[in-house]
């Protein structure tokens, strides 16, 4: 009896101590699931896990890693019992750890510098190298028109009565008025080469003008085009970047979207606000928050939301957290603890 009795306090000793043993979770900066604000380790993911060891009645230690893959891999090689962030939930990541239940359905989504799906002016439209190109030629056009009037009128029109060197603008002039208001009443060519050259001039006119506006028009619209990102299909050609390892930079792969990737969100931010990238693959809500904090002016979010996927709390595989955080999660959605970490994170329930 005293044996069991002994045998019973030693179990309950040890439970005791299990209990109360430091967990150690590993995270990384990913706005607003983890960052750091005023020495403070804050965010939804980093909320949650606070109400989660409140729930357990554990203790723990936030070892915050500076990259994705190091926060894993602090995980893998024992350095933290568990790893929360924004970590999407995939078959690749199943391999290496165990999930536990959802904690966010999220997804993907593109962000772009806030101009770059404006439609340019009509000032940059007039600086293509096209449109110049045919503005250069009409002006040409109607010079030699107006020299070759100035070639048949000469010694029969008073307003070409000069030496050619300074009929260059009376001639040129003309043809321009010519063109736009169909020429001077008093200014009739004589000549009967010159009336059926300004006839011609007057029926070509039509043409002329034409084309100049459809040109403006069709530089405008493909410049339009050409300049806006709505979806992953607006991509190709485009300067993107995502961060490596991402279900992002997966996805892009899949999808024969050339990208360049980076170690960490700050490096792409910072390659994105450097404008060496015209757009961002990544987590919509990280990009969501960022273009309403620190890009407000600068960046948008384009597009709805892709490749929805659902964030996860990673474990070592067979870890004996798992089912304790599961129960806790359950428990911490049925008493309205999660909804309220959701709404001050994110302005409204799941």
């Amino acid at each position: 009896m005293r044996i069991m009795l002994i045998l019973a306090f030693i179990a309950s000793v040890v439970s005791t101590i299990a209990s109360a043993q430091e967990l150690r979770v590993a995270t990384v900066t990913r706005p607003p699931f983890s960052m750091e604000m005023n020495g403070e380790s804050v965010g939804f993911s980093i909320d949650l896990w606070k109400a989660l060891m409140i729930d357990m009645r554990r203790n723990s230690k936030i070892i915050r890693a500076d990259t994705f893959p190091e926060m894993l891999d602090m995980v893998e090689k024992g350095q933290a019992d568990a790893a929360i962030a924004n970590i999407s939930i995939t078959a690749k990541r199943e391999s290496r750890f165990d999930f536990t239940h959802p904690i966010f359905e999220g997804g993907l989504q593109i962000m772009v510098h806030s101009d770059a799906n404006n439609t340019p002016s009509i000032w940059s439209a007039l600086w293509s190298k096209d449109l110049l190109l045919a503005i250069a030629l009409s002006f040409a056009a109607l010079l030699g028109g107006g020299m070759l009037m100035w070639r048949f009128e000469h010694g029969k029109e008073e307003y070409f009565n000069m030496p050619a060197r300074k009929a260059m603008f009376p001639a040129f002039w003309w043809a321009l008025n010519l063109i736009v208001n169909g020429g001077f009443e008093e200014r009739v060519p004589k000549s009967a080469f010159g009336r059926l050259f300004g006839v011609f001039l007057v029926v070509s006119s039509l043409f002329v003008v034409s084309i100049v506006v459809a040109k403006i028009t069709a530089t405008l619209t493909i410049a339009g085009i050409q300049n806006s990102v709505n979806s992953v299909n607006d991509l190709h050609g485009k300067s993107v970047g995502t961060t490596s390892g991402s279900t992002a930079s997966a996805y892009l792969d899949t999808r024969d979207v050339r990208h360049r990737t980076y170690d960490d969100l700050n490096t792409l931010l910072a390659a994105f606000e450097s404008k060496k990238l015209d757009a961002v693959v990544f987590d919509a809500p990280v990009l969501a928050y960022y273009a309403n904090n620190k890009g407000r002016d600068t960046a948008e979010v384009v597009g709805p939301v892709f490749l929805r996927e659902n964030y996860g709390i990673i474990l070592p595989p067979e870890s004996p957290l798992a089912e304790p955080i599961n129960q806790s999660l359950l428990r911490l959605r049925e008493d309205g603890t999660y909804n309220e970490i959701y709404r001050k994170w994110f302005g409204s329930s799941p």
